[in-house]
């Protein structure tokens, strides 16, 4: 991995208690309280949900202008006022970017028996097409790859390839290309978008946790999500694969050349993995080109990525981070420790906080503060979602909370904090990745104690058995 990361160079209105609103005004006018006929049994099962049909309109279907607004729906006025009741352009434009973090996962070749495995499926002129992407506006100029960094053992030589696999295929770039798109816009947009975690050794890196410096600024992010941005490698013949960083650094700067003297936007979006990657790029972005466009990230699922000089870093930049957050996702609340409410002399105490528990917190802070490696803090603005608002997704499991099409399920139907859910908001269709099975096992524990749940997803794999097994042996003798 390299050491340097910063160069030379410059997503039913009704709520669990049935709550309806009118959305059709940017304020909540009414709200009724009403009662389900028949409430969703606890006991709900994914194939239940398999059988929902697929209501969520495609981005096609959302022709709501932004224009003259768009700064302020790419957060450069940092959402005030646009998330909590949600306004519905913005309901538009996290949906609209969500769709693309989708195609990211269904251009992917997940087919561990394809001599094409870990790659994009389309290219580059049909992609968006073949993943049901119709009338978008933009056309997609790069497919980007990531590479691990991580050095593999030397008796993982006899496994599959589709364990070893280093570099694969994680998105896209794309920029808008539509002139009544732009015009509806009100800007030329640039869109990177990752998909989440999908090869064993991206998981792997998922899992390497502690924080690693990026800059003498003393911001740090998280080993392996740098390691993922950063790393170079090579393919099966030798071919020398440039990292994810220098791929995007070079596609930007010349989309950049091509349309300079347009007002154009860089909008970075991902779920999970693809979170903390977009994270990392956005960052990146504003530090290399030294007149970048305005940055924006909206990420769906993402874990914590960089310690409190990372994200003062980002703010500093003038970064817009938007996170939607499902309150019932673990992903969100790793990895690390977060202690940002805290002040330094412990002289933050709440109204029912006393001043003993206000010195304990103090305490505790500055004890985790001695282990800079594990103290991570949240980045931009959040959109706080909750699957147990829908009155579709109860009793569901670990990764469905995880799984993107849940997220863009929570944002159809919020409403705002007092109204959680709206009685208009659509259906989805489950369609559960198999990148969701892996946000079970963040530990040796939940690995063992979750292995029939990843083997109903993998079954169809033959080497499943020499899966779990390989990932018992790494968490035994520990990552390099």
């Amino acid at each position: 991995m390299s050491s340097s990361f910063i160069g030379a160079n410059p997503i039913r209105n009704m709520s669990s208690s049935g709550c309806k609103c009118d959305l059709f005004n940017p304020t909540i006018t009414r709200t009724q309280c009403i009662t389900l006929v028949q409430p969703t049994k606890s006991n709900t099962t994914l194939e239940k949900m398999k059988n929902m049909p697929h209501l969520r309109s495609p981005p096609s279907l959302l022709p709501l202008k932004v224009g003259k607004k768009w700064k302020d729906y790419q957060g450069m006025s940092n959402w005030n006022g646009l998330l909590d009741p949600l306004d519905e352009n913005l309901r538009a434009e996290i949906l609209r970017y969500g769709h693309f973090v989708e195609a990211a996962y269904k251009s992917f070749e997940f087919d561990p028996s394809s001599p094409n495995y870990a790659t994009c499926k389309y290219p580059k002129s049909t992609l968006f097409e073949r993943c049901g992407l119709h009338n978008t506006g933009y056309k997609v100029t790069k497919h980007l790859r990531a590479t691990s960094g991580i050095k593999l053992p030397s008796w993982l030589d006899k496994a599959p390839s589709w364990v070893a696999t280093k570099s694969s295929y994680v998105g896209y770039v794309a920029v808008c290309d539509n002139k009544e798109e732009i015009k509806r816009l009100g800007r030329r947009d640039i869109v990177v978008a990752f998909r989440g975690t999908s090869t064993c050794l991206e998981w792997l890196e998922n899992l390497r946790a502690t924080l690693t410096r990026v800059e003498e600024n003393g911001a740090m992010a998280e080993s392996g999500f740098l390691s993922l941005y950063t790393s170079s490698g090579s393919d099966n013949v030798n071919t020398s694969i440039m990292s994810l960083q220098k791929t995007v650094r070079e596609e930007i700067g010349r989309i950049l050349k091509t349309y300079e003297g347009e007002n154009l936007s860089l909008t970075i979006t991902g779920h999970s993995l693809g979170a903390a990657l977009a994270t990392l790029a956005a960052y990146d972005m504003r530090s290399y080109f030294l007149r970048p466009p305005p940055v924006t990230v909206i990420s769906f699922g993402g874990p914590r990525v960089g310690n409190r000089s990372f994200r003062r870093r980002l703010e500093r930049q003038g970064t817009k981070v938007l996170r939607i957050v499902n309150s019932d996702d673990v992903i969100t609340k790793v990895p690390g420790f977060v202690f940002d409410d805290v002040d330094k002399n412990g002289a933050d105490v709440g109204k029912n906080e006393s001043v003993h528990v206000a010195c304990f917190r103090s305490w505790v802070q500055k004890r985790v503060e001695e282990v800079q490696w594990l103290l991570y803090s949240e980045v931009g603005e959040e959109l706080r979602l909750c699957s147990r608002d829908s009155p579709y997704l109860r009793g569901v499991s670990i990764a469905t909370c995880h799984d993107l099409n849940t997220y863009l399920h929570l944002v159809d139907g919020f409403v705002s904090s007092t109204c959680p859910f709206r009685s208009t908001a659509k259906r989805l269709a489950f369609e559960t990745t198999i990148s969701s099975t892996f946000v079970i096992a963040f530990d040796h524990k939940a690995l063992r104690n979750n292995v029939g749940e990843l083997s109903g997803e993998l079954s169809s794999f033959d080497e499943f058995e020499f899966f779990t097994e390989f990932l018992t042996q790494v968490f035994d003798s520990g990552l390099e």
